[in-house]
């Protein structure tokens, strides 16, 4: 019986949906995570009564056929890249992006990722680093007697440097955009890659047209809502719990059937 498999690929179907599911809770208190979503796409078809061939030798057509599909399979597991909420850190150098855009990381083999994830820090020779001590990208270094750091909307940087009251400009944060940012590839850590689907990147100073700004002492959140993912869960898990039902009518029909043949 056909239904056997139809009802397998659905459970798998739900199976990858709830792995998914779970990777954004799992990720609900990541800083800068987007959520991602399963999509799903029906198999082939079998004719077993062309829609629109003829019907009687006076040319009437068939209206609607008879198709018997194979399943389901999963399309794409794509990224939802909407702004995350913006929490308040009180640390200076956590800088949270309002809007369009991405920090440039240098990472150690040469390539540039891209990341929502703006808590930063400094390594020991002062620059400005992620957590895993990658450098952010145009090079910003920060002053080791430096009493205080501004970083303001547009992406200045500007340091108060020993007893000197007024403050002297350090650098300038840029950020990068994509025209089809969904189609970045995450390599984990909170960083993207580039891929033909994302196209290049443009690059632009904060608050520039297109690009968001900045805001100092702020991290954006997760962009993952619990009531909505526990809902996907719950329909997923019956979704599952119906294809097996299926497999098991379908076992009792084959059962019944051997019954009558013996």
């Amino acid at each position: 019986m056909k239904s056997l498999q139809i009802a397998a690929t659905g459970m798998m179907a739900q199976e990858l949906n709830v792995e998914v599911i779970s990777n954004n809770i799992a990720n609900m208190r990541t800083t800068g995570f987007k959520r991602m979503r399963a999509e799903f796409q029906d198999l082939l078809y079998q004719d077993l009564r062309r829609v629109g061939s003829a019907s009687s030798d006076e040319g009437t057509t068939v209206p609607t056929g008879i198709q018997l599909g194979f399943g389901v399979k999963t399309g794409a597991t794509s990224r939802v890249m909407s702004q995350g909420n913006l929490n308040n850190t009180e640390k200076e150098l956590d800088i949270a992006i309002r809007g369009e855009g991405f920090f440039a990381i240098d990472l150690p083999n040469g390539q540039t990722a891209y990341t929502r994830d703006g808590s930063f820090e400094l390594n020991e020779q002062g620059q400005l680093v992620t957590l895993d001590g990658y450098e952010v990208q145009p090079g910003i270094t920060i002053p080791d007697n430096a009493r205080s750091i501004t970083i303001n909307r547009t992406g200045g940087i500007e340091v108060v440097v020993g007893d000197n009251a007024d403050p002297q400009e350090v650098g300038q944060l840029q950020l990068s955009r994509f025209i089809n940012k969904a189609g970045l590839k995450s390599i984990g850590d909170n960083l993207f890659l580039e891929t033909p689907s994302s196209g290049t990147p443009t690059e632009g100073n904060p608050g520039d047209a297109g690009f968001g700004d900045l805001l100092q002492r702020f991290l954006e959140a997760a962009n993952v809502n619990a009531v909505s993912e526990l809902s996907d869960l719950i329909a997923a898990q019956r979704a599952y719990e119906m294809n097996a039902r299926v497999i098991s009518a379908s076992d009792e029909m084959m059962s019944a059937t051997t019954n009558i043949l013996r």
